[in-house]
């Protein structure tokens, strides 16, 4: 099973970055706008409406608000998926800044390049959306 570790360090409280995080209703709004057009969330199931076209219905696996930590999983993709877990977690550090981590499970391997590639995209979106809504904030 192939694994993709991401960090991401964001100029935002750990409150804030949780926040948006948690809000799987919101994704399309606050965590990846212009990457998702659109967000269906019925408190466990998420349908995700991505700007290529493309539709991915997931599994909110859990929300631990003491951990900051999300988990999902990809239940339906046009993608050739065997598997697919994924989970969030937010950690605070010094400064007024975060880091997110972002650990992704699929099978098959042979999908490392095209779903590292969308993991360095959505990362890029996160952080600067995050953190405009911290400066917005301010």
């Amino acid at each position: 099973m192939a694994t993709i570790y991401k960090e991401i360090w964001i100029e935002a409280s750990p409150e804030l970055v949780w926040d948006v995080v948690r809000d799987a209703g919101a994704v399309h709004k606050r965590f990846v706008p212009d990457y998702t057009a659109e967000t269906h969330f019925d408190g466990v199931n998420r349908q995700i409406h991505f700007s290529n076209g493309n539709i991915v219905k997931e599994l909110i696996v859990t929300r631990d608000d003491e951990q900051r930590r999300m988990a999902y999983a990809v239940v339906e993709t046009k993608m050739p998926l065997q598997h697919h877990h994924a989970s969030f977690q937010v950690y605070e550090d010094s400064g007024g800044r975060c880091r997110l981590v972002w650990i992704t499970d699929f099978l098959p391997d042979q999908l490392a390049a095209e779903i590292q590639i969308r993991v360095d995209r959505g990362a890029e979106v996160m952080k600067r959306t995050i953190e405009t809504e911290a400066r917005n904030n301010v």
